[in-house]
């Protein structure tokens, strides 16, 4: 591997961070607002949090015996996670935060073989539906970045907010349709950072984040103090594990389908095993449950860059980012409309992915197409009203109200009902794919 390639794979590793730094950040932010952390505490938080990212997607990369599914796959924390842990820290304190997610990690790891082996509930049929869900679900979640971020405040929807995400999108598309090579793989980035120069013209860019963050920081186990281990506690969390689980099935099914890997149960086994070990690290260095982001799928699938290299730099650079955190905070001066417009172009391409693995369903058959119709309106409608089931037990409702499981569950339900349990295929491993020079310099 010659010099400029690995530039070129540090770049597109960049890219990939970028496109994640907000939704990874969101969640100590909201958890920690929830707990009424102070500013040191945060900043730990935030800087933990980016730290053991990079940790958590260097476990799925590096493909052991027991561990990493070896796909182009960034993991950061898990947004459903974020009202249960809000729950039980103002229910039980913050050491029964880290306890149940410690547990939740175990029991994870310790089902990984159980889980993996009901992949055959996973036809494309399923994959497909499934992931269609998250790029359509995940869209407003851009375009309310595209108003500013707040959709209550008065300032939502300003003009100065929609030219700068529209101009980072009009940038995205400018590159795709005229740049050609590398360039034309790192459009969204060139769309984010041209969006942010603009916002800075416009005197709409806030550098304090950057002032406010310490030079270094050393990660500590147990920061927050002794885990502490409650029943119930421990009973959400794993919940939100198997939410978080079956989410990432879509995503991995999603790389593999891009990536032209099939997967087989023994990927899965070691993909939810590391996700389960990157739990448990959390818990132990007081950060928050993991998962597959679907954004960095979008990004696969738009760059045309299918390998893992510039995967391994992002999440090297998510490790400095957290032992630094001033280099870290430059990441958050990027204003929200500009991250609305870069991500409603890869949520729209996880859509997209959705749609391209339901190509390969029959639609002449009638029961697909009821499939597909209940299941993407079961996901589309109960994520935009959860209250739907407010009246239901707290239990219920940490399923009915994610329109993502709702999919799943439907999908994976009615074509088992209209179609039977599908027969086991070939057990054959398909290696995953390594990176050359010649594969980058083409792309």
């Amino acid at each position: 591997m010659n010099r400029q390639t690995d530039g070129k794979a540090a770049v597109l590793g960049l890219q990939h961070l970028l496109a994640m730094y907000a939704g990874a950040v969101a969640v100590p932010l909201l958890i920690g607002t929830g707990l009424g952390f102070n500013e040191s505490q945060m900043t730990y938080l935030i800087s933990i949090d980016i730290f053991m990212c990079g940790v958590a997607t260097l476990l799925q990369l590096a493909v052991t015996k027991f561990f990493g599914i070896g796909l182009p796959v960034v993991l950061g924390c898990a947004i459903q996670a974020v009202a249960p842990l809000i729950l039980i820290g103002q229910t039980h304190g913050i050491g029964t935060v880290y306890g149940s997610i410690i547990a939740a990690g175990i029991f994870v790891v310790l089902i990984a073989g159980f889980f993996s082996k009901v992949e055959r509930l996973f036809p494309p049929i399923v994959t497909g539906t499934v992931i269609t869900t998250i790029g359509l679900t995940l869209i407003p979640v851009a375009v309310t970045k595209m108003g500013g971020g707040n959709a209550s405040s008065k300032q939502f929807g300003d003009p100065k907010a929609l030219l700068l995400a529209f101009v980072t999108i009009g940038l995205i598309l400018a590159i795709q349709i005229f740049g050609k090579g590398f360039v034309r793989s790192i459009a969204v980035l060139v769309g984010l950072i041209g969006g942010t120069l603009l916002a800075g013209a416009l005197g709409l860019v806030d550098f304090s984040a950057i002032g406010h963050a310490p030079t270094f920081h050393v990660p500590q186990p147990f920061y927050f103090g002794t885990p502490k281990f409650e029943p119930f506690s421990i009973l959400l969390m794993i919940i939100i594990s198997i939410v978080s689980m079956v989410e990432s099935t879509g995503v991995y099914f999603a790389l593999g389908d891009i990536t032209g890997k099939k997967i087989q149960e023994a990927d899965l086994k070691r993909g939810y095993r590391a996700e389960g070990l990157a739990v448990i690290l959390g818990g132990i260095f007081n950060t928050f449950p993991y998962t597959g982001f679907s954004q960095n799928v979008g990004l696969v699938q738009l760059s045309g860059i299918k390998t893992r290299r510039p995967i391994y730099f992002s999440a090297f650079f998510l490790i400095i980012l957290g032992l630094f955190p001033k280099v870290g905070a430059l990441a958050q001066i990027i204003p929200e409309p500009v991250l609305g417009g870069g991500m409603l172009v890869m949520f729209g391409m996880v859509a997209v992915q959705g749609m391209k693995m339901l190509s390969k369903v029959d639609f002449n058959d009638e029961k697909n197409l009821l499939i597909i119709a209940i299941s993407l309106g079961f996901g589309l409608g109960f994520n935009s009203l959860p209250t739907l089931f407010a009246k239901l037990p707290a239990t219920l409702q940490m399923f009915t109200g994610n329109g993502i499981v709702m999919s799943s569950l439907s999908a994976i339900v009615l074509n088992l009902l209209f179609h039977g349990y599908p027969k086991k295929t070939s057990e054959k491993e398909v290696q995953p794919s390594v990176l050359t020079g010649k594969e980058i310099t083409q792309h």
